[in-house]
């Protein structure tokens, strides 16, 4: 069942212009769909080319695209009680954290730095570290000087939506197409809980108050963007006891002012971070209670299920960061664009999308051959490129994929503390990895040691190694025909006991 590699992490870090060129202008493509586009049906042409290459409007995109994070906005007009806004911090990985904040000049020197050395790079964001609207001539700046530089790039903002009104049409003249408004609730009591004040109009309000300014401006700029046929993504971060149950009355809203997607986060509140709910005890969703409520939402905008909730400074697919390489003490003073690694890399890539999208469709087709048999819940250890490719110790997220006769979708990501650090695991550790794992029938890795193995068996979990850079949804579909179908298992890829019956 494996399907032709094109080793795409190879090429994106280390190799050589000369050896990107030469992999683009191989021969060898495995189907007859090599370079077609997967357009969903519920999609039309014109959106479909403004999500196919941005990881975070297409969860197909993710797979192969990248995405960098300036942070040139840090003033902000709202204040709300899940945030605390670092700018001199590279340990913690959350929305608002920023290891340095960038002038213009020093954001276009960096986003060129990063286009020349990160091929997948498709969309330049800027989400603060503060809001994008409000400190908007660094936001406009910004955008113009790389549109002009490096004009094939999509540019996103991201904004508390309080100023968006006052800026659509420069974000249309601008060809900015896809915003993200983070909107928390359309109950101003229910707001008043979250946000303690914001800044409008040149003054301070609190309470009630302020969250029905806030309401009210935010409807507005959502309507004004679909009016302009500008792409939006809804954030709204989970807070359970305060809008868990609210947020079903927010997607019904934010749909009919035509949203496109709709990401529902889970609250971070880790006292450490020093954010006024860490601080009083206020706790994150569990991992199904999150998935609960997403699944309640289908019906309505399509649903983001695999943000990361980056820094406000990320670089790279999403799940990595590699900020750290293009700190600006790396970045050279005069700096030239090189459009010739990202352009291959696409070459490269519509091959490995052909070979993918056939791949999906023969899983799909195996899944229906097996019947409705019932559903597998897999977890999967990857780096990228759709494919298992991650070794179990090195992981620091799964990505959960659910199996039924409906085909094979993603359902969320799983954050872990990685297991192997210096060659050695934690008993601690895994008994934490096992905590994340719960609910999860079968793990799926590159590669795993006899120890952990042994011990996450011990423990009621399937897991195998035997479908290591396979795609993802050709190893799903092969167990799922294995425990719900008549098609037996290839030797040597046991999970366990795949073939027993499941109650």
């Amino acid at each position: 069942m494996s399907a032709r590699m094109t080793s795409l992490e190879s090429l994106t870090r280390t190799t050589s212009l000369d050896h990107l060129q030469t992999t683009a202008k191989s021969d060898g493509c495995a189907t007859s769909s090599c370079g077609s586009p997967f357009q969903p049906d519920d999609v039309n042409s014109a959106v479909w080319e403004k999500i196919k290459d941005h990881p975070c409007y297409s969860e197909e995109a993710h797979h192969y695209f990248a995405r960098m994070h300036v942070a040139v906005a840090p003033a902000c007009n709202i204040q709300c009680h899940y945030c605390n806004r670092k700018f001199d911090c590279a340990n913690e990985s959350r929305p608002g954290v920023v290891s340095e904040k960038l002038t213009p000049d020093q954001a276009l020197r960096k986003v060129i730095a990063v286009a020349n050395e990160v091929p997948q790079l498709s969309v330049l964001g800027i989400a603060g570290p503060g809001d994008a609207c409000y400190d908007w001539r660094k936001t406009k700046e910004t955008c113009e000087r790389v549109a002009k530089e490096i004009p094939d790039i999509k540019l996103c903002i991201s904004t508390n939506g309080l100023a968006l009104a006052e800026h659509v049409d420069e974000l249309a003249e601008m060809n900015v197409d896809h915003v993200t408004i983070t909107i928390n609730m359309v109950d101003p009591e229910i707001g008043a809980k979250i946000y303690p004040w914001i800044f409008h109009d040149h003054r301070r309000y609190t309470g009630i108050e302020a969250a029905k300014i806030l309401h009210k401006r935010q409807m507005l700029g959502l309507e004004m963007l679909t009016e302009r046929g500008i792409l939006t993504k809804i954030n709204s971060v989970m807070i359970p006891g305060v809008n868990d149950e609210h947020l079903i009355e927010v997607n019904k809203w934010v749909k009919e002012r035509g949203a496109f997607l709709h990401n529902v986060m889970p609250l971070i509140s880790d006292p450490a971070h020093g954010t006024h709910y860490g601080l009083t005890g206020q706790r994150g969703p569990r991992t199904i209670e999150l998935k609960a409520l997403r699944n309640s939402l289908e019906g309505g905008p399509r649903l983001m299920r695999h943000c990361r909730q980056c820094r406000a400074d990320a670089v790279g697919l999403l799940g990595e960061d590699r900020g750290r390489e293009f700190t600006l003490d790396q970045v050279p003073g005069e700096i030239t664009y090189d459009a010739r690694k990202r352009e291959a890399y696409r070459v490269v890539v519509a091959r490995e999308q052909g070979d993918y999208i056939a791949a999906k469709n023969d899983a799909i087709g195996m899944i229906k051959d097996a019947g409705s048999g019932g559903s597998l819940l897999v977890a999967v250890a990857t780096k990228g490129g759709g494919r298992i490719n991650e070794h179990f110790g090195h992981a620091k997220e799964f990505q959960v994929y659910e199996a039924s006769a409906m085909g094979v979708k993603f359902v969320e990501h799983r954050k872990v503390e990685q297991y192997c650090l210096g060659g050695w695991g934690e008993e601690t550790t895994l008994e934490r990895v096992l905590a994340v794992l719960e609910g999860i029938d079968i793990l799926l890795c590159a590669k795993i040691g006899d120890c952990p193995k042994h011990q996450l068996s011990e423990a009621g979990l399937r897991i195998t190694d035997a479908f290591g850079y396979d795609y993802i949804e050709t190893a799903i579909s092969t167990l799922y025909a294995a425990e719900f179908g008549a098609e037996p298992l290839p030797t040597g890829a046991s999970a366990s006991h795949p073939t027993e019956t499941r109650s």
